[in-house]
């Protein structure tokens, strides 16, 4: 564990409900462990925009409602998709790396 409580490892028993032997055995390659970490990143960084903007007061100019606050979940996935495009955050490596030690260990 390192010094803010954040496991180094994943267990693979905690995947997919913790029966390895049901999941799809076959390797995948980089692109697509690349391609799941990224996404993995956005739904992250998407859910992070989701909470700062939570309580947001309504633009005056546009009254809020529904369409507002759909318009704004939108947003935030779109602006979770790009910081995991520039790696700001820096999730995706380290998923990416655990889902390919994990690859290999099988």
């Amino acid at each position: 564990m390192s010094d803010i409580g954040i496991p180094t490892q994943i267990d693979p028993s905690l995947i997919a409900g913790g029966n390895t032997a049901q999941r799809n055995q076959q390797p995948k390659n980089a692109a697509e462990i690349r391609a799941i970490a990224e996404d993995f990143e956005a739904f992250f960084a998407g859910l992070v925009f989701d909470e700062i903007t939570a309580e947001m007061e309504p633009d005056p100019l546009t009254g809020g409602g529904q369409a507002e606050g759909m318009f704004r979940s939108l947003l935030n996935q779109e602006y979770g998709k790009s910081v995991a495009r520039t790696g700001s955050l820096g999730i995706a490596d380290i998923v990416q790396r655990q889902l390919l030690q994990l690859q290999e260990t099988q």
